[in-house]
């Protein structure tokens, strides 16, 4: 936070919190014509827990926390379901550069004991996404190991 540059800080905001914003704008027009739609926001378990070296990060995915609950409220009686997911530390090419002492660290943190998959987030927006979860609405689903239990 402290070293932290107005444009490192911006571009973060920019690329999680404002692209997430325009995106779900445009898409809830035609959403709303048809009554029904399913939005699915990526959070972060840092956006709930926060994460130091991470202010901008982590406050783009806790504004992707909001703002999923507040589109949850206005767009219900649209038949617009929207909801988040919040990953925890998952095997992907940004993880997989993280130093093995970091990756150690983290994975301490973890009551699962490991790093999540990419299908373990694809296949709880598929079921978000599905009529299954045709009465979930404004939820942050932690798909994490367990590491935001609290």
């Amino acid at each position: 936070f402290i070293r932290m540059s107005d444009e490192d800080w911006q571009l973060v905001l920019d690329v999680n919190l404002s692209a997430g914003f325009k995106l779900a704008k445009a898409a809830v027009r035609g959403m709303m014509k048809r009554r029904f739609g399913r939005i699915i926001g990526i959070a972060s378990v840092v956006g709930v827990t926060g994460n130091a070296g991470q202010a901008n990060y982590s406050a783009s995915k806790a504004g992707i926390i909001g703002l999923t609950r507040t589109m949850a409220r206005e767009l219900a009686s649209r038949g617009i379901t929207v909801n988040g997911i919040a990953p925890g530390f998952v095997d992907t090419d940004m993880t997989k550069v993280l130093p093995e002492q970091v990756r150690e660290a983290a994975t301490a943190q973890i009551p699962l004991g490991r790093f999540g998959q990419p299908e373990d987030i694809a296949n709880m927006a598929v079921y978000l996404a599905s009529e299954k979860a045709s009465y979930i609405t404004g939820q942050i689903i932690s798909v994490d190991g367990g590491m935001a239990i609290g």
